[in-house]
């Protein structure tokens, strides 16, 4: 696996899956498709018993990928599950709230900006990153304009990453690495077809490879 520290990087948003073994298993074969920064695991409609299973199961496969797993929300589930991290989709005070408690020890992100000042004020927590979007925003090929707009922005003058949700078009990902934006995350993109996530995760890698900007250092 080739890592791209230079250029905007691939994030994965797990789809809903009931069987916790089967969505470990088409993760698995999904992550053989190249470099793939972190893995998002959103909750949906599981219970607490059953996220937790889910994230135990979930957050080897990713780990061993050597990407950083991601839970959605909820502390408990990743700190028995040895996640990496949180990703917050809360207000800011519930970001506020988890950077205080989880920070430096686990990776905390996220955030729900819709414009400047609340991105701003996102960015004075001083999380490990901002994303811009919703995890289930990916509902047109493109990503939504705005959330390219605000990346735009953040990513010419402050220092913490963004993160941009795509589209459901795997070629969606350069339109967001064109922002200056460091990770490009992917849902539907991806698994709409399981059978073909790591042939799409390969393609999407190439495309950044060749077309992405390089950071500067």
């Amino acid at each position: 696996m080739t890592t791209a520290d230079n250029r905007c990087r691939l994030v994965l948003v797990l789809p809903d899956m009931a069987d916790a073994v089967e969505r470990a298993r088409v993760l698995g074969d999904a992550l053989k498709g190249g470099d793939v920064a972190s893995v998002i695991v959103p909750k949906y409609d599981l219970d607490d018993r059953v996220f937790q299973e889910h994230a135990e199961k979930l957050v080897p496969v990713i780990q061993d990928a050597g990407a950083a797993a991601l839970i959605v929300n909820d502390s408990r589930v990743a700190g028995r599950a040895r996640a990496d991290g949180l990703h917050i989709e809360g207000n800011q005070e519930a970001l506020a709230e988890a950077i205080e408690k989880h920070t430096p020890k686990m990776i905390v992100g996220g955030g729900t900006a819709k414009e400047r000042h609340a991105a701003l004020e996102i960015g004075e927590l001083q999380p490990d990153y901002i994303f811009f979007g919703k995890l289930d925003g990916d509902i047109k090929p493109e990503p939504h304009s705005k959330n390219l707009a605000l990346a735009e922005w953040w990513a010419s003058m402050v220092e913490i990453p963004c993160m941009v949700m795509g589209g459901t078009d795997p070629e969606s990902a350069l339109a967001v690495a064109e922002t200056g934006a460091e990770f490009v995350a992917l849902g539907k993109a991806v698994f709409a077809d399981p059978a073909q996530a790591s042939t799409i995760i390969s393609r999407v890698n190439a495309l950044l490879d060749e077309k992405a900007p390089r950071f500067d250092g």
